[in-house]
């Protein structure tokens, strides 16, 4: 089984679905799941996990994300982008550059956001879209949700480029629209690029075509994360040689049994997570150091049942 993480660059036109599906027949693998979903006319970033790597999916769709989107202003949608039926045209020319870009700048911070009708969330066990096709419309509760920066890249009136990096759960499509809303021109997002999604950055990405030409070349491992690298963040310790066993099993472990690092009186600090490997520089998983620094206890563990055999 190939495990590890492949950062795709989707193309229009494609699901992330779509990505999934295609990855399963180019690697010749079922276990493969994405993380985070992505409009079909949005492109960008989309980490792929494969094999155990799985496990980190859902950490993965936490973490924080970066777009380059473009606002158009004086135009509204029934799904608040430029595919979406116009219900809304109003006058842009005599708005100032520098009322947009003060409008936009505050937005940044903590904000609620009322989830666009079109997307994927469910309602009664149906998706959201699925009603708006139907011509229906359902109460939607706010989420909070986080815009870190918003860096303006470009006005070229009705049109706003910008740089948004923002906290899971995010909207970039409803951010267009409010910023539309709140400076009376109305507004829908032209076009999305995922830039970033956590440590996975566009500038590494591949396209589907060229993973499918490494498969052929045999060198899939040039392109392919291993699943640690998404908690590079973290320090990184190993257990002595003699506690590994208890480690593969995710049993706690003692400061005495972490081999000490140079020029550190303790591998450890008190609440702190931390990466654990094994002697021979194997992942074994994330542990978190109690609060009184003297013990670390499994948090998630990435070894499976036949390398642990293996090793005990």
């Amino acid at each position: 089984m190939i495990n590890g993480i492949l950062n795709i660059y989707k193309e229009k036109g494609y699901t992330s679905h779509d990505v999934v599906a295609r990855l399963r027949g180019i690697v010749s693998q079922k276990k493969i799941g994405h993380t985070g979903t992505l409009d079909p006319d949005a492109e960008g970033v989309l980490p792929v996990c494969l094999g155990r790597a799985t496990k980190v999916c859902g950490l993965l769709t936490d973490r924080d994300k970066t777009y380059e989107t473009v606002l158009l202003l004086g135009k509204t949608t029934d799904t608040q982008d430029i595919t979406g039926q116009v219900i809304g045209e109003f006058p842009t020319k005599g708005v100032a550059e520098t009322d947009v870009a003060e409008c936009i700048r505050s937005f940044i911070g903590v904000c609620d956001q009322v989830p666009p009708m079109y997307s994927a969330l469910k309602y009664e066990g149906r998706r959201l879209y699925e009603l708006a096709r139907e011509g229906k419309t359902v109460e939607r509760k706010s989420r909070r949700v986080t815009l870190f920066d918003i860096r303006i890249l470009d006005i070229s009136m009705p049109r706003v480029r910008m740089e948004v990096t923002c906290s899971k759960g995010t909207y970039i499509r409803t951010l267009c629209h409010d910023i539309g809303q709140k400076l009376g021109t109305g507004g829908c997002m032209e076009s999305l690029l995922r830039t970033r999604s956590g440590r996975f950055s566009v500038d590494e990405s591949v396209r589907l075509d060229e993973v499918e030409r490494a498969v052929s070349e045999k060198r899939l491992e040039e392109i392919l994360f291993p699943l640690d690298s998404v908690f590079a963040d973290l320090k990184k310790i190993t257990v002595e040689n003699r506690y590994a066993s208890l480690a593969y099993n995710g049993n706690p472990l003692g400061q005495e049994q972490i081999m000490p690092l140079p020029g550190d009186a303790k591998c450890v600090t008190a609440d702190g997570q931390y990466r654990l490997y094994d002697g021979a520089g194997h992942f074994i998983g994330i542990y978190h150091c109690d609060k009184n620094g003297k013990k670390l206890r499994p948090e998630k563990m990435f070894l499976d049942p036949d390398q642990i055999k293996e090793r005990t």
